[in-house]
């Protein structure tokens, strides 16, 4: 989930941002979410009112509780660079980084992009 934060990451910001993210994805995707300990996330309570989704918080200094999200934010740095003016990105670029992303084989499954494992795991639990 990739989306553009215009006015900012306040929490304000954040939390309307994300709600109208999550709306645009298919509902078995969005049943929680996992966040690390950020000030962006200080109205998780009402965007779990918002939108239905459950937030959860890693643990301080515990990265190993979010390796995917590390993993994720080293594959974005390939589109987007350290530094750059994420406000200046549009919403195409960013579903454009996130549909190329979601498209790359993983170390885990090689054949397979994340589209095709979720939609395989998403056959072996209906």
């Amino acid at each position: 989930m990739l989306f553009p934060l215009p006015d900012g990451k306040t929490a304000e910001a954040v939390r309307n941002q994300l709600a109208a993210t999550v709306q645009r994805l298919p509902d078995h995707l969005w049943k929680s979410l996992t966040w690390d300990q950020g000030r962006e996330m200080a109205q998780h309570a009402q965007f779990t009112i918002d939108s239905g989704v459950d937030v959860y918080f890693c643990d301080p200094k515990s990265p190993w509780q979010r390796g995917s999200n590390e993993n994720t934010n080293g594959l974005l740095r390939q589109y987007f660079p350290k530094g750059a003016n994420m406000r200046l990105l549009t919403q195409e670029e960013l579903d454009q980084a996130a549909h190329s992303r979601n498209r790359r084989p993983s170390q885990t499954h090689p054949m397979e992009d994340t589209i095709r494992q979720t939609r395989r795991n998403d056959a072996m639990t209906t």
